[in-house]
Protein backbone atom coordinates (compact mmCIF):
# COMPACT_ATOMS: atom_id res chain seq x y z
CA UNK A 1 0.00 0.00 0.00
CA UNK A 2 3.20 2.31 1.09
CA UNK A 3 4.72 1.95 -2.55
CA UNK A 4 1.45 2.55 -4.66
CA UNK A 5 0.65 5.72 -2.78
CA UNK A 6 4.29 6.78 -2.98
CA UNK A 7 3.97 5.81 -6.49
CA UNK A 8 0.85 8.05 -7.17
CA UNK A 9 2.24 10.47 -5.21
CA UNK A 10 5.36 10.63 -7.56
CA UNK A 11 3.51 10.61 -10.66
CA UNK A 12 1.63 13.56 -9.82
CA UNK A 13 4.06 15.15 -8.82
CA UNK A 14 5.78 14.24 -12.31
CA UNK A 15 2.94 15.41 -14.27
CA UNK A 16 3.01 19.07 -12.29
CA UNK A 17 6.84 19.23 -13.16
CA UNK A 18 6.06 18.54 -16.42
CA UNK A 19 3.62 20.97 -17.17
CA UNK A 20 5.49 23.75 -15.12
CA UNK A 21 8.75 22.84 -16.95
CA UNK A 22 6.85 23.32 -20.09
CA UNK A 23 5.62 26.17 -19.88
CA UNK A 24 9.26 27.66 -18.79
CA UNK A 25 11.22 25.47 -21.41
CA UNK A 26 11.23 26.58 -24.93
CA UNK A 27 13.62 25.12 -27.36
CA UNK A 28 14.79 25.74 -31.34
CA UNK A 29 13.96 29.46 -31.60
CA UNK A 30 10.27 29.49 -29.94
CA UNK A 31 10.01 26.26 -31.84
CA UNK A 32 9.03 23.63 -28.98
CA UNK A 33 11.63 20.42 -29.51
CA UNK A 34 10.15 17.58 -30.54
CA UNK A 35 6.50 18.78 -31.06
CA UNK A 36 4.53 19.41 -34.25
CA UNK A 37 4.06 22.88 -35.03
CA UNK A 38 0.58 23.65 -34.55
CA UNK A 39 0.10 24.78 -38.09
CA UNK A 40 1.33 20.96 -39.14
CA UNK A 41 -1.14 19.51 -36.88
CA UNK A 42 -3.88 18.27 -38.12
CA UNK A 43 -7.38 20.96 -37.62
CA UNK A 44 -9.19 18.00 -35.90
CA UNK A 45 -6.18 17.95 -33.03
CA UNK A 46 -6.21 21.89 -32.66
CA UNK A 47 -10.21 21.79 -32.29
CA UNK A 48 -10.47 20.85 -28.61
CA UNK A 49 -9.99 23.06 -25.58
CA UNK A 50 -7.64 21.86 -22.81
CA UNK A 51 -9.08 22.27 -18.99
CA UNK A 52 -7.22 25.00 -17.32
CA UNK A 53 -4.22 23.40 -14.51
CA UNK A 54 -3.69 26.92 -12.67
CA UNK A 55 -2.01 24.85 -10.16
CA UNK A 56 0.91 23.96 -12.74
CA UNK A 57 1.24 27.55 -13.52
CA UNK A 58 1.62 28.58 -10.19
CA UNK A 59 4.36 26.17 -9.56
CA UNK A 60 8.23 27.24 -9.92
CA UNK A 61 10.40 24.29 -11.17
CA UNK A 62 13.58 24.84 -13.53
CA UNK A 63 16.13 22.30 -15.01
CA UNK A 64 19.08 24.08 -14.20
CA UNK A 65 20.68 21.14 -12.25
CA UNK A 66 20.23 18.34 -14.49
CA UNK A 67 22.54 17.25 -16.80
CA UNK A 68 22.19 18.02 -20.62
CA UNK A 69 20.81 14.34 -21.52
CA UNK A 70 18.11 15.03 -18.66
CA UNK A 71 17.59 18.19 -19.63
CA UNK A 72 17.17 17.29 -23.50
CA UNK A 73 14.66 13.97 -22.56
CA UNK A 74 12.66 16.25 -19.90
CA UNK A 75 12.30 18.86 -23.26
CA UNK A 76 11.31 16.16 -25.68
CA UNK A 77 8.52 15.00 -23.15
CA UNK A 78 7.43 18.60 -22.44
CA UNK A 79 7.29 20.05 -25.55
CA UNK A 80 4.19 17.94 -26.31
CA UNK A 81 2.29 17.59 -23.64
CA UNK A 82 0.32 20.47 -24.33
CA UNK A 83 -0.52 19.34 -27.64
CA UNK A 84 -1.03 16.09 -26.75
CA UNK A 85 -4.16 17.37 -24.25
CA UNK A 86 -5.35 19.51 -26.68
CA UNK A 87 -5.83 16.82 -29.05
CA UNK A 88 -7.22 14.36 -26.69
CA UNK A 89 -9.91 16.77 -25.87
CA UNK A 90 -11.60 16.13 -29.45
CA UNK A 91 -15.05 15.28 -29.13
CA UNK A 92 -14.71 11.92 -31.45
CA UNK A 93 -12.89 9.63 -29.22
CA UNK A 94 -11.64 7.63 -31.96
CA UNK A 95 -9.93 11.56 -33.05
CA UNK A 96 -8.86 11.93 -29.66
CA UNK A 97 -6.89 8.95 -29.99
CA UNK A 98 -5.38 9.83 -33.04
CA UNK A 99 -4.28 12.96 -32.34
CA UNK A 100 -2.75 12.39 -28.75
CA UNK A 101 -1.16 9.34 -30.31
CA UNK A 102 0.67 11.48 -33.14
CA UNK A 103 1.70 14.07 -29.90
CA UNK A 104 2.95 11.14 -28.00
CA UNK A 105 4.90 9.69 -31.07
CA UNK A 106 6.56 12.90 -31.28
CA UNK A 107 8.04 12.91 -27.75
CA UNK A 108 9.11 9.23 -28.69
CA UNK A 109 10.99 11.04 -31.41
CA UNK A 110 12.38 13.52 -29.56
CA UNK A 111 13.41 11.44 -26.86
CA UNK A 112 15.43 8.89 -29.19
CA UNK A 113 17.05 11.99 -31.14
CA UNK A 114 17.80 12.57 -27.21
CA UNK A 115 19.66 9.26 -26.76
CA UNK A 116 21.30 9.61 -30.34
CA UNK A 117 23.10 12.83 -29.21
CA UNK A 118 24.40 11.56 -25.89
CA UNK A 119 23.65 7.85 -25.53
CA UNK A 120 26.89 5.53 -25.54
CA UNK A 121 25.86 2.02 -25.61
CA UNK A 122 25.02 1.09 -29.26
CA UNK A 123 21.81 -1.29 -28.57
CA UNK A 124 20.23 1.72 -27.56
CA UNK A 125 21.40 3.69 -30.44
CA UNK A 126 19.99 0.85 -32.50
CA UNK A 127 16.80 1.23 -30.59
CA UNK A 128 16.50 4.82 -31.03
CA UNK A 129 17.13 4.68 -34.54
CA UNK A 130 14.14 2.03 -34.70
CA UNK A 131 11.73 4.09 -32.52
CA UNK A 132 12.47 7.12 -35.42
CA UNK A 133 11.86 5.38 -37.99
CA UNK A 134 8.54 3.36 -36.60
CA UNK A 135 6.80 6.64 -34.80
CA UNK A 136 7.27 8.66 -38.18
CA UNK A 137 6.22 5.95 -40.21
CA UNK A 138 2.98 5.88 -37.79
CA UNK A 139 2.39 9.36 -37.04
CA UNK A 140 1.98 9.57 -41.17
CA UNK A 141 -0.27 6.82 -41.05
CA UNK A 142 -2.34 8.43 -37.77
CA UNK A 143 -2.25 12.20 -39.55
CA UNK A 144 -3.84 10.62 -43.02
CA UNK A 145 -6.62 8.67 -40.77
CA UNK A 146 -7.06 12.16 -39.28
CA UNK A 147 -7.58 13.68 -42.98
CA UNK A 148 -9.65 11.39 -44.15
CA UNK A 149 -12.09 11.71 -41.27
CA UNK A 150 -12.21 15.62 -41.82
CA UNK A 151 -13.15 14.61 -45.52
Amino acid sequence: MLIRSSFVAASAAFVVFLGTAHAQETSMEGQEAGAMPSGQMPEACQTGAAPGMPAMAEMTSDMEGMGEHQRALMEAMMATQMPMIQGVMAEDPDIAFACGMTQHHQGAIGMAEAELEFGDDEQMKELARNIIDDQRREIEELTAWIEEQAQ
